[in-house]
């Protein structure tokens, strides 16, 4: 199955800001994208509080889609490729979501020891 165009110019982008800042955690995020969709990664609210709690104050990076599974108690910011329409209201009520293409247009000013990749 071919992937969404979005996502062919979401990776170039990724690729691109790699090669230009030179930090790997934009080249993990490119492979990651580019791997079979039967790889992808499906996270629940609950996985992600627990990560939230031992990463208190980081951005929590889901390369893949959040659902709504469990519930927030720790105030988190998220960001991922999408996620379920109630997942996005409870996170939204205790943090911020951002979808991954909007965060990749500043690549430059993001601090790779301020973000944590969900897996």
């Amino acid at each position: 199955m071919a992937k969404k165009l979005e996502t062919i110019k979401l990776v170039a982008s990724l690729n691109k800001a790699a090669k230009s800042t030179k930090k790997n955690m934009w080249a993990d995020l490119t492979e990651k994208l580019n791997s079979p969709t039967r790889n992808k990664i499906i996270v629940g609210l609950d996985k992600l509080d627990k990560m939230a709690k031992k990463n208190k104050g980081k951005i929590l990076l889901v390369p893949g889609k959040v659902l709504v599974k469990g519930e927030l108690t720790e105030k988190v910011k998220v960001v991922a490729i999408n996620a379920s329409e109630e997942a996005k209201a409870k996170i939204n009520a205790k943090g911020e979501f951002i979808l991954l293409k909007d965060f990749a247009k500043n690549t430059e000013k993001v601090k790779v020891s301020e973000v944590v990749i969900v897996k």
